[in-house]
């Protein structure tokens, strides 16, 4: 009578290893792959192909024609140009106002006493009338006479 039980005991609830398809290597069979020969490059020397790694996979190279400067670098600068003709042509506005602002202030006391100093005569009043003569000789000397 054997030792061995007939069958093999089993555990509920637990599955059972799922075993994975191998690849089956077949006696005799021998892939071979040639590579050149590192003492004649002019010679090829055959190998076995699961020696060799497989050639690395290289992604696709874009292409496409890339801006020269960044669009966010040309934005940058845009805003910058921009804001900075702006802030000139503000301040040129700003100062052409404020110079006239300048120029206005003593044309306008001038303007004041010319209006003061005409009121205090009487209003309009007719100008006197004289009569210059003006003698020019030579060498530049002049004589007037009223």
């Amino acid at each position: 009578m054997s030792q061995l039980p007939d069958r093999l005991p089993t555990i509920v609830g637990q599955p059972h290893p799922i075993v994975q398809p191998a690849e089956v290597e077949l006696y005799g069979e021998r892939r071979v792959a040639y590579v050149q020969s590192m003492e004649n490059p002019n010679q090829s020397v055959a190998i076995d192909a699961r020696l060799l790694q497989p050639p690395a996979v290289y992604q696709p190279r874009d292409l496409t024609p890339q801006p020269l400067i960044d669009p966010l670098a040309q934005r940058l600068l845009a805003g910058g140009v921009g804001g900075g003709a702006l802030a000139a042509g503000v301040g040129y506005g700003f100062g052409q106002a404020v110079g006239a602002l300048a120029a206005g202030g003593p044309v306008l006391l001038l303007a004041i006493l010319a209006a003061l100093v005409t009121a205090g005569r009487g209003g309009s009043r007719q100008g006197d009338t004289y009569n210059i003569t003006n003698n020019n000789r030579l060498w530049g000397k002049t004589t007037n006479n009223l």
